[in-house]
């Protein structure tokens, strides 16, 4: 009989799971167990969503905007590094907010003077410096 069954921990940050991961195969009563290690879909080298630096949070976004439209709004301010729309896990629809890296912080508060409660697709957009937030991935 073969059963499978899936538990995901969470460690923070990705170099400890990987180290608590070591063993990737072994014997839990009786059962092979094989151990695999993962990103969240929120995670990113950037740290998109994270608050990283040079982060902008950019709400009340249309939901039609995609990341690569988002990156080209604001690279009229300076080096993009990343622009990614947030959606939801299960819909893979959008979240009407998103985050951009620029690539310096002149550039980052250039792009929030020029951009934060202007019309954008129809819509009074947020742009502000992101900060870091707990995830609760219950």
């Amino acid at each position: 009989m073969i059963v499978s069954a899936f538990k995901f921990v969470v460690h923070h940050p990705f170099d400890f799971a990987a180290c608590v991961l070591s063993g990737m195969i072994g014997l839990l009563a009786g059962m092979l167990v094989q151990k695999r290690l993962s990103r969240p879909a929120y995670a990113s080298d950037e740290g998109a969503g994270e608050g990283g630096e040079n982060e902008l949070y950019v709400g009340n976004l249309s939901y039609d905007v995609n990341d690569k439209e988002l990156a080209k709004l604001f690279s009229k301010y300076g080096k993009v590094v990343s622009g990614r729309i947030i959606r939801n896990r299960s819909s893979g629809k959008s979240k009407g907010y998103g985050f951009v890296t620029m690539g310096s912080g002149d550039d980052m508060e250039k792009a929030v003077s020029a951009l934060d409660g202007t019309q954008y697709k129809g819509r009074k957009i947020v742009v502000n410096e992101a900060r870091s937030k707990a995830r609760d991935d219950n």
